[in-house]
């Protein structure tokens, strides 16, 4: 799940709730994200939850299906909702695709290799995983 960080551009900024996307995006980590980039099977998407409209969602869109998108969480072990629980979305309810990810600085790492291991890795670009859209498909 997200929190919203409203903002007036194309790209925007969100915060990871959560772990139902674990291990691409874990509780705490930033997603930005693109509006109106076209979905495709893979992507990792921002959603309006079907059945309460004021929370947003981060899924990942599996495939196109008679009446929208089919969505569901990276997280097998996580049993929160996604397109299991409420079918398919549809596609006014996805706001955004999910284009880089950054992890925060964890506050104990204060060592200068510390932080330069975080750095390698905080910011990551976020492309359509076909493999995990199959894989998923397969649940």
């Amino acid at each position: 799940m997200v929190e919203n960080r409203r903002s007036r551009t194309r790209f925007e900024v969100f915060e990871v709730t959560g772990p139902s996307m674990v291990p691409t995006l874990l509780h705490g980590d930033r997603l930005v994200v693109r509006h109106g980039k076209a979905v495709r099977p893979g992507d990792v998407v921002v959603l309006r939850h079907p059945f309460q409209q004021d929370l947003l969602v981060v899924k990942r869109a599996v495939e196109r299906r008679p009446g929208g998108w089919w969505v569901l969480g990276d997280n097998p072990y996580n049993e929160t909702g996604d397109s299991t629980v409420y079918g398919t979305v549809p596609e006014e309810l996805v706001l955004a695709t999910a284009v880089l990810r950054l992890r925060p600085l964890p506050a104990d790492q204060r060592s200068l290799r510390a932080r330069l291991s975080w750095a390698a890795s905080a910011l990551r670009p976020l492309w359509a995983d076909v493999s995990a859209s199959s894989r998923l498909r397969a649940r």
